[in-house]
């Protein structure tokens, strides 16, 4: 059985996670729209205020997955919460229990740290939802997400107070 190790991403990962990052834009059937870049991550993941943390899944020493998470914040709770913005396996790795590592490994980070949640969005299609069911998460059925983004973004913050 090959070993699965996880571990923190460092700066020198960005061309890594960049690469996994368009992988998974490609599955999701979304490739054209990236617009980050391997500097967009080192600013904003390594930079003097993180924005994310990653985590590097290796399959025998290769890179063969990641995961990004931010920190969120629950008025109900009363406590911060991790959510998951990306988690992509290789195609060729995942029945190796690599996905599973990585949330792991995220929830464990959420332990420690006294958080009280780890969220994550999921397309309505895609086969992974049942990984998901597996592992515990359960699909929120009254809350609907919401963006705000291009145009739409530019003329609110364009309003006067």
């Amino acid at each position: 059985m090959p070993t699965v190790v996880i571990r923190s991403a460092v700066e020198a990962d960005s061309s890594v996670i960049m690469r996994f990052v368009r992988e998974l834009a490609e599955f999701e059937r979304e490739p054209q729209s990236v617009k980050s870049s391997e500097e967009d991550l080192r600013r904003d993941g390594w930079g003097e205020t993180p924005m994310f943390e990653a985590l590097i899944a290796e399959l025998d020493g290769e890179a063969v997955g990641f995961a990004l998470t931010s920190r969120t914040y629950s008025t109900w709770e009363g406590r911060p919460g991790l959510f998951v913005e990306d988690l992509y396996v290789t195609p060729d790795a995942r029945r190796y229990g690599v996905g599973r590592k990585l949330l792991a490994a995220i929830a464990r980070r959420a332990v420690e740290r006294g958080y009280r949640r780890v969220d994550l969005n999921v397309l309505d299609w895609n086969p992974a939802r049942g990984f998901y069911d597996r592992i515990g998460f359960r699909q929120l059925q009254e809350w609907l997400p919401y963006r705000l983004t291009g145009d739409g973004l530019a003329a609110l913050a364009a309003e006067t107070a």
